[in-house]
C-alpha cells in the first residue's frame, strides 16, 4: 500500500517514512503543498498524511484540492491542537487528526485503522446491489453515488455513510454514538466534533437550505433521522 506522507520538517518525515517503510508501506514523501498535490494525482494511495503547517500551499488548501477529486483516507498530523483547528480540518474532510508531538506506533494505529475502514467500505459497496431513494435524492450502493434531481452529489466515504445508514432505515433516530459505531467502526468516547461536522457537512451538499434542514433532521435531546416526507 502507499502513502503520500507531507510534512516539511526533514527530520519527522524521515522518521516517519523509515519506520512505515519497515512496516511494509511505500512512502512517497513531499515537503510541501504544491508537490504534495503535484505527486498525489501522479498516482494511486491508500493514504495520505497531511501537515498543516507547510509551505507554497497550506495543508487545508491541499486537503480541499485532493477532496474534489478523491475520497481517500486522510490523516492530519499537526502540532494545532485546539478544538476549533480539529473542527476546521475534519470540516474540510480530513477522516482523522493527529497532534504533535506523537508516536509512530500511534500513528501506526491510525493508518491502519483508516486503511481498513475504508477497504471494507470499498468492499460492502461492491457487494451491495441497491437503489435507496428519499424524496429527489437517488443512492446507488454499488457504485458509490449519489444524485439530487440527476445530479450527482460528490461525498467522502463516511458521508456517504451516514446517508447510507438514515436512507435504510427511515423511520428510526439515530444517537451521535450509533452514528460513530456504525460508520467509524469505533468505540466512541463522547466526542461529538467528528459526527456534528459531517451531519453538517453532508447537510451543505444535499440540503435546498442547510440552515433549514429537510433531509436530515435534529431530534432534540437524541440525534438525527430522515425527515418525513410530504
Amino acid at each position: 500500500m502507499k502513502i503520500l506522507l507531507v510534512e516539511d520538517d526533514i527530520e519527522i518525515s524521515d522518521m516517519l517514512k523509515n519506520f512505515l517503510m519497515t512496516e511494509n508501506f511505500e512512502v512517497v514523501a513531499a515537503f510541501d503543498g504544491e508537490s504534495a498535490c503535484r505527486e498525489f494525482f501522479a498516482d494511486e494511495y491508500s493514504l495520505v498524511l497531511l501537515d498543516l503547517m507547510i509551505p507554497k500551499k497550506s495543508g487545508m488548501e491541499v486537503m480541499k484540492e485532493i477532496r474534489e477529486k478523491s475520497t481517500v483516507p486522510i490523516i492530519i498530523i499537526s502540532a494545532k491542537d485546539t478544538d476549533s483547528d480539529k473542527t476546521l480540518g475534519l470540516g474540510l474532510g480530513a477522516d482523522d487528526y493527529i497532534t504533535k508531538p506523537f508516536s509512530v506506533t500511534e500513528v501506526l494505529a491510525r493508518i491502519k485503522a483508516n486503511i481498513r475502514r475504508n477497504t471494507q467500505y470499498v468492499a460492502q459497496s461492491v457487494k451491495e446491489d441497491s437503489v435507496l431513494k428519499y424524496d429527489s435524492l437517488v443512492m446507488n450502493t454499488n457504485d458509490y453515488s449519489v444524485l439530487k434531481d440527476g445530479v450527482r452529489i460528490e461525498l467522502t466515504s463516511k458521508e456517504f455513510e451516514i446517508l447510507k445508514l438514515l436512507m435504510k432505515n427511515p423511520k428510526k433516530v439515530y444517537t451521535k454514538e450509533q452514528i460513530y459505531s456504525h460508520v467509524w467502526n469505533d468505540a466512541y468516547f463522547g466526542d461529538e466534533n467528528a459526527v456534528n461536522v459531517h451531519i453538517s457537512r453532508l447537510r451543505n451538499k444535499i440540503e435546498d437550505n442547510p440552515r433549514d434542514p429537510k433531509i436530515i433532521v435534529t431530534v432534540w435531546g437524541i440525534g438525527y433521522k430522515l425527515g418525513d416526507m410530504e
